[in-house]
Order: structure tokens, then C-alpha cells, then sequence
């Protein structure tokens, strides 16, 4: 069976282009989609928690993944990686549209998995450092504009 899995992090998200690549890749290789799992939840979420972790287990030998990136299955390094390793050792075949991989049970798979779940993990956590630095700046600025300090100031005098 081919599966197609769609996330997004926010419901203000949709999932449409995703659903639109897989039916096009599915379709170029005369497969029809047999299942969709389709959820909302923020790819820090553990796998396990999510509609894909209930799913998977589900999912028998010989069939397939497929997303429209790696990054829809997490952002963190070893939870991909695990997720990963639960699909090639069950002969889960993920199939990675963007990135154009096919992740089954061989050394290039487990390689190629592994890069691309360390560069989304880095995407993640400098995309993490720059919304910080963002909120720290704009914090800064409102406590050095005076606030509640120079209304007090007003208040007293």
C-alpha cells in the first residue's frame, strides 16, 4: 500500500501543495494512494505522539511513505532517525519528494537519512536563536523606552 503523510505546524497551514506533490509523484509512477494521514502538530512534537506514530505501526512490510519532505516527519535529529530506523527495519520504504530520496533498508538510505535529518534539525534550532534574538530585542526596547518607570516618574511629579 502507499501511504501519503501531510503535516503542518499550525492550522492557519494547509496541506494542500503537500497533498498536490504526492498525487503528482504517485501518479509518474502509476501508484494510487491507499491511505492518507494527514495531522497538525508541530514537528518538535515525538513521533510517537502523533497521528504518523499511531499509523506506522499499522503499516505493513512492503509498503510505502511517502512525504513531500523529511522535515514533515520531525525536525529532531534522533527522532527522525529513529522513526527512520523503525520504517527500514519493518521494510517501510519513505519515499522524501523534495529532497528526492527513497530511504529503504540499504547504507546509502541510513546515510542519506541521517544528513538530511541533522540539516533539519539545524534549520530548526537557527530558526529557534533567531526568533529569540527577535523577541529579546524587541523586549529590550520596550523596558529602555521607560515604561512603567517613566510613568511613575509622571505620576509622582
Amino acid at each position: 500500500m502507499v501511504i501519503g503523510y501531510l503535516r503542518v505546524s499550525t492550522d492557519k497551514q494547509t496541506i494542500e501543495n503537500q497533498r498536490f506533490e504526492i498525487q503528482k509523484f504517485a501518479k509518474g509512477r502509476n501508484w494510487t494512494v491507499g491511505k492518507w494521514i494527514e495531522e497538525t502538530a508541530s514537528g518538535t512534537k515525538k513521533v510517537s505522539e502523533r497521528q504518523l506514530g499511531k499509523a506506522i505501526k499499522r503499516v505493513r512490510k512492503g509498503d510505502t511513505l511517502i512525504t513531500s519532505e523529511l522535515s514533515r516527519v520531525g525536525r529532531n535529529l534522533l527522532e527522525v532517525m529513529s522513526f527512520l530506523n523503525y520504517c527500514m527495519l519493518n521494510d517501510i520504504t519513505v519515499i522524501a519528494i523534495k529532497e528526492d530520496y527513497e530511504l529503504g533498508n540499504d547504507l546509502s538510505a541510513k546515510v542519506l537519512a541521517f544528513a538530511f535529518s541533522l540539516s533539519a534539525e539545524i534549520e530548526r534550532n537557527l530558526l529557534s536563536m533567531r526568533t529569540r534574538e527577535a523577541l529579546e530585542k524587541k523586549s529590550s526596547k520596550v523596558s529602555n523606552s521607560g515604561g512603567l518607570n517613566a510613568l511613575n516618574q509622571v505620576i509622582t511629579n
